[in-house]
């Protein structure tokens, strides 16, 4: 059942749904499903938490292995053939062999990468629902709402609830893209594309220099709109704006070429991947000037915040499989408002527990398979107060 009421504007509107209430064997039902998807939850976080300890020292050991071994390069503009095949430490200016084009805007830029962001300004739509019981029916409130926003992705509207008068164009008429250097090097040394992934600092690109590329085109701050009036867009009009990674080139207007650090494998004039013994693979680059004890530094705090996150996303995991799994016991008295409020607040302290002491443990296994000497150390120092302790009493007194 249906109902539709209008709240006097075409771009809000409440609808309310209702339908019986489920019976006790189609709850049981539904709980019983999310014991099975519980149960694989609460299982893959025993993987997730176990291999995130083997992980997290495979890294740390890769980074130690790194800067043991790396060698810091006396000059960044000639190739030594006494690095070759070694893991290799410079920093310098980006260069570039050709700036970037976008001919349809007639815009260049001498850096690693452009990238061009087109938004439609479009019809989105806003959705609020309660629950609430009525006459032995659930029944549900939902208030859809509409707005006009610019967005850089095409929002189907035949998903909306009430497309009439919120239609949105299928499609944009001009499409985003990332223009990338074939070419960027540092010094005589050219880098990978791994190493080009990591330029990712994409800074917006003013206009301000620019003409209008199109009679149709129209340039309003730092963005080119396609639109009859740029003040008071419609529906389907579209912006255009633009970004840039690395500088790589002395720019009038930007300032100097943007410096990184990087730490790679020297093939010939190549800069590539380093293959630790640990399995780990090691092409490292960051902005700026810094030295192979600040870079490692970063790593290693890098590898710290990411095994603590995935920690925490084990535990959350656990969680919920745990909760999951007991629903069962809240559907079986879920007639009864008090009991069942208890019994609600006793499953997640229960969850809670269960799930912090299981991750723990999890954890601690991790650290025994993964690092045996670290966890017979740590169990050989347990011993040592009852041994000082053993040590101080008095022998008996020979009778």
């Amino acid at each position: 059942l249906q109902q539709f009421s209008d709240t006097g504007s075409r771009k809000e509107h409440v609808k309310i749904t209702s339908e019986s209430k489920p019976g006790f064997l189609e709850r049981l039902s539904e709980t019983s499903g999310g014991m099975l998807m519980g149960l694989v939850t609460f299982l893959l976080s025993f993987y997730l938490l176990f291999t995130n300890e083997g992980r997290a020292l495979r890294t740390a050991k890769s980074l130690d292995e790194g800067l043991s071994l790396v060698i810091p390069l006396d000059s960044i503009h000639s190739v030594s053939q006494q690095n070759e095949g070694r893991l290799v430490h410079l920093a310098g200016a980006l260069t570039t062999s050709k700036p970037l084009f976008d001919p349809s805007y007639g815009l260049s830029i001498q850096a690693v990468k452009l990238k061009r962001n087109v938004e439609m300004y479009q019809w989105v739509e806003y959705e609020e629902s309660t629950e609430y019981e009525e006459n032995g029916e659930i029944k549900k409130e939902t208030k859809y709402s509409y707005n006009t926003e610019w967005k850089s992705e095409v929002v189907n509207s035949r998903n909306f609830d009430r497309e009439i008068g919120h239609k949105n164009p299928s499609a944009m008429a001009v499409e985003s893209f990332t223009a990338v250097s074939p070419n960027v090097q540092v010094g005589s040394f050219v880098l990978s594309k791994g190493l080009v992934d990591k330029i990712d600092d994409f800074k917006q690109l003013s206009l301000s220099n620019l003409e209008d590329p199109h009679a149709d085109v129209t340039r309003g701050g730092d963005y080119f709109y396609h639109s009859e009036n740029p003040r008071r867009p419609e529906v389907g009009d579209l912006r255009v704006s633009f970004f840039y990674a690395g500088l790589s080139g002395d720019d009038p207007y930007l300032g100097s070429a943007d410096k990184v650090t990087v730490i790679a494998r020297q093939r010939g004039d190549q800069l590539i991947p380093y293959h630790t013994k640990s399995g780990d693979v090691l092409q490292i680059l960051y902005p700026g000037e810094l030295s192979v004890e600040e870079v490692f530094q970063k790593e290693h705090e890098s590898n710290t915040m990411k095994t603590w996150a995935l920690r925490a996303a084990g535990w959350l995991t656990m969680f919920v499989g745990i909760s999951l799994m007991t629903r069962i016991f809240y559907t079986l008295v879920d007639w009864f408002p008090v009991v069942r409020d208890l019994v609600n607040i006793g499953l997640k302290a229960f969850a809670f527990c269960v799930a912090s002491s299981l991750s723990l443990l999890t954890i601690s296994i991790g650290w025994l398979f993964y690092r045996p000497l670290w966890a017979l150390l740590i169990g050989l120092l347990s011993v040592v107060p009852i041994v000082v302790a053993k040590s101080r009493v008095p022998p008996k007194k020979q009778q």
